[in-house]
């Protein structure tokens, strides 16, 4: 119903910026909740930023928070992520993902995964 492309991902420095987007395709995008989660290799799936159907709340991880901005354009059907003074620690794999009513931090509020995009930030 939903299918989400990620994209922006990259080898960037510690302190850089990057901007990631996803692409949604599907005539009820506008209806779902979106969220960012990432995985480090061998570590558990972990929530990033949320927004709302309409754009008009966002939650943030404790990690995320003052660093990354979650941010939607229901007309062009994508959300973004964009991220600043990127840490080491902030390597990992980034995925978007959609639900129905699915505003928060878990994994299973989500029914909709992109395929990821690769952040990985030296030192």
């Amino acid at each position: 119903q939903v299918q989400l492309v990620e994209s922006g991902g990259g080898s960037v420095q510690a302190g850089d910026s990057l901007r990631l987007s996803c692409a949604a395709s599907g005539r009820t995008f506008s209806w779902y909740d979106m969220g960012w989660f990432r995985q480090a290799p061998g570590k558990e799936r972990e929530f990033v930023a949320a927004i709302r159907w309409s754009g008009g709340s966002t939650y943030y991880a404790d990690s995320a928070k003052g660093r990354f901005t979650i941010s939607r354009d229901n007309a062009k059907k994508m959300v973004f992520l964009q991220m600043n003074s990127l840490k080491p620690d902030d390597t990992a794999i980034y995925y978007c993902a959609a639900g129905d009513n699915a505003y928060g931090r878990s994994t299973l509020g989500y029914g909709y995964w992109g395929q990821g995009t690769q952040v990985t930030v030296s030192s």
